[in-house]
């Protein structure tokens, strides 16, 4: 259908992959926009998984322990990743291209827009990661703000010693599913859930989370942003969303356009109706 509408580059969080847009995508392609989502090098079908992780019955303590096979993965990669794709959606359609980055995908739409500002028409974060410049998203987590965020619970070994962010979606105990479906998805039902859950890849690269943001005023903050803060949110908590925009609003020194959603932290999967909406109304007035 032609359209000269803004397209969408969908960019996922840390552990899931494309896979994690596919209930977003239809709806904004109904409204008339073009939309590409791809999996990051080390992510989706990319992810490597370690053996101990693949191995059943599974043996708890060399899953913690075995190194990642990501490890050669470099945030650079990824932001280079986004730019070639970026590329090809404006030699294809001719079309300017809004950029959504969820969760740790903040990360890469902040490299991107610091690197290629002419590419990205608007950033849009999602419950994400817009780090200020010069910290690294480890710290983040780190934050007083973001107490009582679930994610630090997921967790399966020490970081430094398996190169990884990993978590354990394969694990069978009622306890830690309940950890998973609240961090991620809110209220989805079980089968909804197996679903999502059987998709993901246990390890998110270190680098991932220990690279520095690059944002600068002539250049990240002359592409106009967006953030998408998620009220129910029990992984990127609503006051650190909020510490977030109002840090990087001081160093960039304008505004981000700030709208909020009732939802956890994956309004694209549990939500898909009211995202689609409110990201269409975003692209009609940008």
């Amino acid at each position: 259908m032609p359209t000269e509408k803004p397209s969408f580059l969908l960019i996922h969080g840390a552990w899931h992959g494309a896979f994690t847009w596919r209930r977003l995508a239809p709806l904004l392609e109904a409204r008339g926009h073009v939309v590409r989502a791809y999996d990051l090098p080390g992510a989706g079908a990319q992810a490597k998984q370690p053996a101990s992780y693949l191995r059943q019955p599974r043996d708890n303590e060399a899953f913690a322990a075995e190194p990642t096979l990501n490890s050669g993965v470099t945030q650079d990669d990824r932001t280079q990743a986004a730019i070639a794709w970026i590329e090809d959606m404006h030699r294809q359609t001719g079309l300017p291209v809004i950029t959504v980055g969820h969760s740790l995908g903040g990360v890469t739409l902040t490299g991107v827009a610091q690197a290629r500002p002419e590419l990205v028409h608007a950033a849009v974060y999602l419950a994400a990661y817009m780090v200020p410049p010069g910290q690294v998203p480890a710290k983040i987590r780190a934050l007083p703000s973001m107490n009582g965020s679930l994610v630090g619970l997921l967790g399966k070994g020490d970081p430094l010693k398996t190169g990884a962010s990993r978590i354990d979606p394969r694990n069978p105990d009622p306890a830690y599913r309940e950890l998973l479906r609240r961090a991620f998805y809110g209220d989805i039902d079980e089968a909804a859930l197996d679903d999502e859950l059987s998709l993901l890849h246990c390890d998110e690269p270190v680098s991932a989370l220990t690279s520095p943001s690059e944002m600068t005023r002539e250049r990240f903050g002359s592409v106009p942003r967006h953030y998408i803060r998620t009220a129910n949110d029990s992984t990127m908590m609503p006051a650190a969303q909020d510490h977030l925009i109002s840090t990087v609003d001081a160093a960039m020194g304008n505004a981000t356009t700030l709208h909020t959603l009732s939802s956890d932290h994956s309004p694209h999967v549990t939500q898909p109706a009211a995202l689609a909406a409110l990201l269409s109304s975003i692209a009609a007035n940008v």
